[in-house]
């Protein structure tokens, strides 16, 4: 995710001469390069979040959770430990043989494409992190917000935590380098075309690569067109893991409640 902070969830990386393909989150989250870049993650506010997100929606002791585009299982993991009954779902074959390491009883790990509705359904949906946006054609957004709805019991509650586009562009960072494990990471960032891009560039080992993360600068209101059209009710939104009120520029994150 071509946040100002942090992305989202991925192994052989593309040398720097290959363009930029449609399914760019498929090569680099599959990359041990973007785990690598995001190493420091705020585990403690994602933590905190949950904790919010589950107590505001009053889930019961056993729920079943679904944690769409789970990455290597970070949200999920923490979900489990509270008591949850919990699935974690993405379609980087990577994340999901890593995340299988702490499967148990209770939780699961798949292989999954977001676009597609889940055989089970659950009494929450959570797709964190801006784990939304990548696609290329705006019916897969469609597709992933069925996809959703249809993955909730009648009395479930589904959760999209997303950028706030409007504050992310007013405070992009254009250039920065970042040093982990060695690699030096050379980071840009634009909004451009209605999306913003992350150009990453690095050398590991003699070899030279490229990787471009690229989202929809989506802001609340083509939510709300694109859940109108779903038949999608929204219920609330707020703007950071405090589940504060949003504010269209100052609010760092855009979080929705749904059904």
């Amino acid at each position: 995710m071509p946040e100002n902070q942090n992305s989202q969830s991925a192994e052989n990386g593309r040398p720097a001469d290959e363009n930029l393909k449609p399914n760019w989150y498929a090569s680099w989250f599959d990359t041990p390069y973007y785990h690598i870049l995001y190493k420091d993650r705020d585990n403690t506010e994602a933590r905190l979040f949950m904790d919010n997100i589950t107590q505001y929606l009053n889930l019961p002791d056993d729920a079943t959770i679904l944690d769409l585009a789970c990455g290597k299982g970070r949200h999920s993991i923490y979900l489990n430990e509270l008591g949850y009954d919990v699935t974690g779902a993405d379609l980087s074959e990577n994340s999901i043989a890593e995340a299988k390491k702490h499967e148990n009883d209770h939780l699961h790990f798949v292989v999954h494409d977001m676009r597609e509705p889940c055989a089970a359904q659950f009494d929450a949906v959570f797709n964190l992190f801006t784990s939304f946006g990548y696609f290329e054609d705006d019916a897969d957004n469609m597709k992933t917000l069925a996809a959703i709805r249809d993955s909730l019991n009648e009395t479930g509650f589904a959760v999209i935590d997303f950028m706030n586009a409007a504050h992310v562009i007013n405070h992009l960072v254009p250039e920065e380098e970042k040093i982990v494990e060695g690699i030096t990471f050379r980071i840009k960032r634009y909004h451009a075309d209605g999306h913003i891009f992350k150009e990453i560039d690095f050398e590991d080992q003699g070899t030279s690569y490229h990787f471009t993360e690229r989202v929809q600068a989506l802001m609340l209101s083509d939510f709300e067109h694109m859940m109108a059209q779903a038949g999608i009710f929204l219920l609330d939104v707020f703007g950071d893991y405090k589940l504060r009120k949003f504010h269209q520029t100052e609010s760092e994150r855009l979080i929705m409640i749904f059904k």
